[in-house]
């Protein structure tokens, strides 16, 4: 795959054939030529209706009911590692857990050799508006603890707004005095809910998924809606990165969201963290979700593959 790389137009970005066929067709899909504002303005993300997933031959899932929300558990034939996995999944706080995230949390349960994965299904809106997701994203952490994993021994994982309420949740445990997670992975995170960084301008022609409308999602206010959004626990942008743990970014060049990950990621560094941060030429909002379809979603998910890996186990 890695020979099939194209120079955009411009000359600054390269791309594969198949991650530029992708791209297209979320431009083609997200115009409104078809049923693109129902994609951008977060309509389909309420309603979709997905098939049962089929869990992989080998591999256990069970469904947690916690209070006002169920946590969904992934565990490999063999588990190799004494860590879990939390994954707090994306869909700008209006989209329930998908399909997407059962295979995101299929390719975490197989690092470290076998690591068992729990996936919030947290509460969202509009029904259940800021703190619910919060609230529940703590609850998960403290279910963890409760199972008898220490917090160096539990890595965030999460995308889009999923890496958002990652980052708040640290802030949160630091709030409470309980202990923090061993490290997280945070794939396009969205710190920043009143859209003030340099690449909702910059970017707005370019991304696919998310540019060239005021309707977006990003901009609709569901989930603070009379809060505050800059409080630090709504975009994490605002809040202190002290005390967090080790953490990688990933971000497409062309989002929206690309100062997001710029800007936590340079207060991430200013507060001492260990912080290892790439971006994606040309590529779009979480297209970590190609998983092995393009070159440039294996390369991301080889790398944090690598970035679980070399974490040292503990407990």
């Amino acid at each position: 795959m890695k020979e099939e790389i194209l120079k955009e137009e411009d000359g600054k970005e390269e791309i594969s054939i198949q991650a530029k066929i992708i791209r297209e067709f979320i431009r083609i899909a997200t115009s409104d030529r078809l049923i693109g504002p129902k994609i951008k303005d977060g309509t389909l993300r309420k309603k979709v209706i997905e098939p049962p997933w089929k869990c992989p031959e080998g591999y256990s899932f069970l469904r947690v009911s916690l209070k006002n929300f169920e946590v969904e558990i992934l565990t490999p034939p063999k588990i190799l590692s004494g860590m879990a996995v939390l994954q707090l999944h994306g869909g700008g706080y209006i989209g329930k857990l998908k399909n997407a995230y059962r295979s995101f949390a299929k390719n975490y349960s197989d690092m470290r050799g076998g690591i068992r994965v729990f996936s919030a299904d947290y509460r969202v809106a509009p029904q259940d508006p800021y703190p619910a997701a919060l609230q529940d994203a703590y609850q998960s952490y403290c279910f963890l603890l409760n199972l008898g994993y220490a917090g160096n021994q539990i890595i965030l994982a999460g995308d889009s707004a999923g890496g958002g309420l990652c980052l708040a949740l640290c802030a949160y445990l630091r709030e409470k005095g309980r202990p923090m997670p061993a490290a997280a992975v945070l794939m396009s995170p969205w710190t920043d809910l009143t859209a003030s960084g340099a690449s909702y301008e910059e970017n707005y022609t370019k991304d696919p998924l998310f540019g060239n409308t005021k309707e977006s999602m990003i901009y609709n206010g569901e989930y603070y809606g009379a809060h505050d959004p800059s409080d630090p626990y709504i975009s994490p942008l605002f809040g202190e990165f002290t005390g967090f743990p080790p953490m990688l970014f990933q971000v497409g060049s062309i989002e929206m969201l690309l100062s997001d990950t710029t800007e936590a990621v340079k207060k991430a560094r200013e507060a001492g963290c260990e912080v290892k941060e790439t971006i994606y030429e040309g590529m779009f909002h979480v297209f970590q979700m190609a998983l092995n379809r393009i070159p440039e979603s294996e390369d991301a998910w080889q790398e944090v593959t690598d970035f679980i890996n070399q974490m040292k186990e503990v407990g």
